[in-house]
Parts: structure tokens; sequence; C-alpha cells
């Protein structure tokens, strides 16, 4: 027994209630947490780049020791051209830059919907308010996957299929019901004083919106615009039914060419997986503190 939990014969004498011993658990754990809390997060890190260090390493072995057994961790030689060649490829600059046009282009098109409907919805409270924005919530709930069938025979139909056109719309259309739902929320947040104190300077409903309301809610259209385009980047189905031009694919389907029945570059492959994860990465990295206020904003009244 520790001297601070002792009592004395005078005490116990006296009636005098014994110290009472401090939980031992909680003060270990603090203690402990600068070094367990550490190693618990870099084990996680490591958990989530496992798949990305897999593909690293098979992209620096030639194709034929990808599916050599025994595998092995590290590469049995090693092979330092595969990203220059992937990177040199016209087939990939191609698929490359229609990933960049087709993510960019559906998310300027989310932006230019979802925006004004938002604030409409968020801003004026008018007869079957509730029933459309259930409507939107309810096409949110078709998966692309679905309805591929019936967007092809639709597209035949406005001879649109093999159009990059094709393939915004479509992304567009399955990311719009986010952008309005998570934008009206910021938008019916702000305080109607702010609105009616732009009206009192000479703000019309269009220079309110513009000039006041759009800063207000600079996290929710980064939350937006992060979501949908990632949407767009990583969207494989749709464009795989609606694009049959190589030169046209996008790098979720064209990158898939590296592999077929005839040629099998494993290493390429990965290489090109790789690279495609690069502007991704550098758009959350440049709105990251943005996000993580769209994402919070609404959770503490």
């Amino acid at each position: 027994m520790s001297a601070a939990t002792q009592t004395s014969p005078v005490d116990q004498t006296r009636g005098t209630r014994p110290a009472r011993r401090p939980a031992s658990g909680p003060s270990r754990w603090r203690r402990v947490r600068p070094v367990v809390l550490p190693i618990v997060g870099l084990a996680v890190g490591l958990v989530f780049l496992a798949p990305y260090i897999v593909m690293l390493l098979d992209a620096l072995r030639p194709s034929s020791d990808v599916l050599a057994s025994p595998a092995t961790f590290l590469p049995r030689r090693w092979q330092w051209d595969t990203f220059g060649t992937v990177l040199s490829d016209t087939r990939f600059l191609a698929w490359l830059r229609t990933s960049v046009v087709v993510a960019t282009a559906s998310t300027m098109v989310v932006l230019l919907v979802s925006v004004p409907a938002a604030y409409f919805t968020g801003r004026v409270r008018y007869p079957g308010r509730r029933l459309f924005l259930l409507v939107v919530l309810v096409t949110q709930m078709f998966s692309p996957t679905a309805l591929v069938v019936g967007l092809y025979r639709e597209f035949f139909e406005l001879n649109l299929v093999n159009t990059y056109l094709a393939i915004i719309l479509t992304n567009a259309a399955f990311n719009l019901a986010f952008a309005i739902w998570i934008l009206q929320a910021f938008f019916a947040s702000i305080p109607a004083e702010v609105e009616e104190a732009a009206e009192l300077d000479g703000c019309g409903r269009l220079a309110t919106m513009w000039r006041i309301m759009l800063p207000l809610t600079r996290p929710g259209i980064v939350t937006s615009v992060i979501f949908t385009f990632i949407a767009a980047w990583n969207e494989y189905v749709v464009a795989l039914t609606l694009m049959q031009d190589d030169a046209k694919k996008p790098l979720t389907v064209g990158i898939s060419s590296y592999v077929t029945g005839y040629q099998q570059h494993w290493d390429q492959l990965f290489a090109a997986s790789l690279i495609a994860v690069v502007p991704v990465v550098i758009l959350f990295a440049a709105i990251e503190k943005h996000l993580v206020g769209g994402l919070t904003a609404g959770s503490i009244k």
C-alpha cells in the first residue's frame, strides 16, 4: 500500500474516513497513451497503404514476376522504367485526358445546377418543397449499374453513344442529389438577417446569392466538388457501356487494356493505376481543410 493511501492510527481512532485509492486504470492509460496512440495510428495507416505498396512493388518488377510462384514481396528483379513507359504511351495520355475532361465537366454541371436549386430550396418556403427534396433523395438511391441498359438505349436514340456528353450528363445526374441536399442545408442554416441586410444595401436576389451567400457556403461547395469529382473520376460501368472508341475511354476503362487475352502487362497496369490516383490526391490535399469544415458543419447546434 502506498504512503498516500495509508491512514495513521490517530485518524482511525478519530473515526475519519481513509483517503480513497485513486483509480489505477485511467492514470495508467494516461501514461501509456502517448506511446500507444501513435503505434495504433501507424498500424491503421499501414493497413490503408498496404494495397498501394503492393501495387508499387508490382509496378517495379517484370510482368512475368508478378505471377511467378512462389510469390515474393520484393521483386526478384527491379524494373525502374515502367512509369516512364506508361507516361510515354499515347493511349494512356488519351485516357487521362478523357478522365480529366469528364470529371471536371461533370463537377461544373453539378455546381451550375445544384447551387441555384439548393439556394431556392433552402431560403424559400414554397408548396411541395419537402416533396421536391424527397424526389431528389430518391434519385440518389438508384445505381448506375441498374440503369445502364436504359441509359444506353436513351443515349442511342439521341445519337450520343461514344460521346463525352453522355458520360458527363450521367455522372452529373447521379451526383446532383448529394450536392443539392448538402448545399440546401448550408443555405438554410444562414440567418435571415444576413440576407435582409444585403437587400437593404441594394442587392437583388442574384447578387445576394453570388456576393453574400456563396462565400458563406464555401465548405459545402468544396465538399460537393470533391465528392462529385471523385465519383466521376472513378465511374466505370457507364463509361464501359457508352464508350466504344478506345481513344475516348476514361482511365478506369482504358487501363484494363494492359491485361487482355493477348497481352499481359501487369507492371504497366499497376503503374497506370498508381498514376491515376495522383490527381485525386492532389485535389483532396488542396481543399482538405475546407472539406473537413463542410463535413462537420451542422453537427453542432
